[in-house]
């Protein structure tokens, strides 16, 4: 695998990415797969490197990239708009179209967790994407926040938390910042795949942005191009149900796998399990060759 760092231009950001073909290819066109970060994190982060590499051994291109405000590429650090990044994966497809390896109709998205939303949304609207792969994802934000915040007036606190920052903003001009764990609670056991680099602090429209977004109203767009939706069973970050809700409103085909023994970041944990299923998807979904 020959990585080569690479840039592009979104909305008029320059963002920073890396691009990889794979160790041995055959002649013709590639298969290429954008993959995408989670909340506030970046490109380096294990559970997107690590199905960097799966897709590399198998075949395909990979290009990975940093969010605009995240990681080295140009925008706002903390303030992470959804339908933002939705912009810069399709300028991500964008940059892969100028690439004389890449066939352009096989181009699929995969993201994890925040990534995979934006990768569902994406998809959904954008027809050039042929696959979508979703890990530990969600589809509705409000009720995605309402199992994230489970403990007894936790969710109302957090609702509340956005209705103050909207009066901060009105009356100051400036956002409210709030740290990463009131909005996107995380166990202790598993703060460690959140990495040296990753957002710590966010502007408060990050989190009504996320509340507001929906990706499992526009999943259906999606048939008859493939989807897999992978989950934990016992997820500690981001509920079970909002995979299964996403599986149900896809049209076929659409598969879902959940998953024991693994959590919330199935790419960057022991199991190998995820990485099979997934190799299993794309022979019969998304071929390489």
């Amino acid at each position: 695998m020959a990585e080569e760092p690479i840039s592009f231009i979104s909305d008029g950001l320059k963002i920073a990415g890396s691009f990889a073909l794979p160790a041995s290819r055959s002649d013709g066109l590639l298969p290429a797969v954008v993959i995408l970060h989670g909340f506030g994190s970046h490109m380096d982060a294990a559970n997107v490197k690590l199905p960097a590499k799966i897709f590399n051994d198998l075949g395909y291109a990979t290009l990975r990239f940093d969010m605009r405000g995240c990681g080295h590429s140009e925008g706002t650090p903390g303030r992470l708009i959804c339908l933002e990044q939705v912009e810069d994966t399709r300028h991500a497809i964008d940059y892969l179209l100028t690439r004389k390896e890449i066939d352009p109709a096989r181009i699929a998205v995969m993201g994890s967790s925040f990534g995979a939303a934006v990768a569902v949304y994406t998809t959904a609207v954008d027809p050039r994407v042929a696959a979508v792969i979703s890990a530990s994802g969600w589809g509705h934000g409000s009720r995605k926040f309402r199992g994230q915040h489970h403990e007894p007036g936790a969710y109302e606190k957090f609702v509340e938390m956005l209705a103050e920052a909207k009066r901060h903003k009105a009356e100051t001009g400036t956002s409210m910042m709030i740290p990463r764990y009131e909005i996107v609670p995380i166990p202790n056991r598993l703060r460690g795949h959140v990495l040296e680099r990753s957002i710590q602090m966010f502007d408060a429209d990050t989190a009504q942005s996320m509340f507001d977004f929906e990706p499992e109203n526009v999943v259906h767009r999606i048939s008859p191009r493939p989807s897999l939706f992978l989950h934990s069973a016992s997820d500690s970050v981001t509920p079970v149900e909002q995979s299964v809700a996403m599986w149900t409103k896809a049209g076929a085909p659409a598969d879902l796998h959940l998953f024991a023994e693994t959590d919330h970041f199935m790419f960057s944990e022991a199991n190998e399990r995820p990485r099979n299923v997934l190799a299993d998807w794309l022979k019969s979904y998304f071929p390489a060759r």
